[in-house]
């Protein structure tokens, strides 16, 4: 239940369309909900704007398939990261509505229209088709958090030209994120290049020297092009969740 939800339902109790006692067994789950293996937090859309999230990563295909039924039971658009082909087959089999990407391990299950709230386009800019699995975890979930995405893959700086190609988009986005691996050089190139914010993803794509996507990770904290956000390495998510209260438009 996000804060329009919550008027909403209010106003029907108001009009006497509710009764206070449907009223409240609609808000009995609120703010969270025990099932036993988690307290499935239902009132984060009204604070934070967005539904909890379920990190699949680590939980059995059983516990991810409970929490996502009394998710679903509430109406909220439902979003899994982290998860393998064969968790996925679990939801994809209940839920066959939902869409399971395999490149980014994302489920989604979308029971409200999406809807464009952003005061613009997140672009996402993907360095190489390698660092692909974290840019379209970005992607995915900026897309389930209501806003609107354009996406750019393979546009390293290994061949800059290719990234210069597609200026036009540079300008239109009001968020940029960009993902990249090796150096992680490509961010401090967008953020020479735009007046907007940049954040950077770290990926953990690399040779040796890499150590994981540490030295990607420092690259991108000492950028000397100024204002670059840095997130946590193969942090997609995090990168969207960040764009998104960026392009947020209060107003809607």
């Amino acid at each position: 239940m996000n804060s329009r939800d919550l008027k909403a339902l209010l106003q029907e109790i108001q009009s006497g369309a509710l009764s206070l006692d449907e009223g409240v067994e609609r808000l009995r789950h609120l703010p969270f909900e025990d099932v036993g293996i988690a307290l499935i937090d239902h009132h984060r859309a009204l604070r934070q704007g967005i539904p909890e999230v379920i990190l699949g990563e680590a939980k059995t295909a059983a516990q991810i398939a409970t929490i996502v039924e009394r998710m679903q039971v509430h109406g909220d658009n439902i979003l899994v990261t982290r998860l393998d082909e064969e968790k996925a087959e679990t939801l994809t089999s209940q839920y066959p509505t939902g869409t399971y990407d395999p490149v980014a391990r994302t489920f989604s299950l979308v029971q409200t229209s999406i809807e464009d709230l952003g005061r613009g386009s997140v672009l996402v800019i993907c360095a190489g088709t390698s660092d692909l699995p974290v840019a379209r975890e970005a992607a995915n979930t900026a897309r389930m958090f209501n806003n609107r995405v354009d996406e750019l893959v393979d546009v390293g700086v290994a061949g800059i030209h290719r990234l210069l190609a597609h200026t036009e988009l540079l300008r239109e986005a009001a968020v940029i994120i960009v993902v990249a691996g090796m150096e992680g050089a490509l961010p401090s190139v967008v953020g020479g290049l735009v007046d907007v914010p940049v954040i950077a993803v770290p990926t953990s794509v690399g040779y040796g020297a890499s150590f994981g996507g540490v030295a990607a990770l420092l690259g991108m904290l000492n950028s000397c092009a100024g204002g670059i956000t840095v997130v946590n390495i193969d942090n997609g998510f995090g990168a969207a969740f960040a764009a998104t209260r960026i392009n947020r438009d209060k107003s809607l």
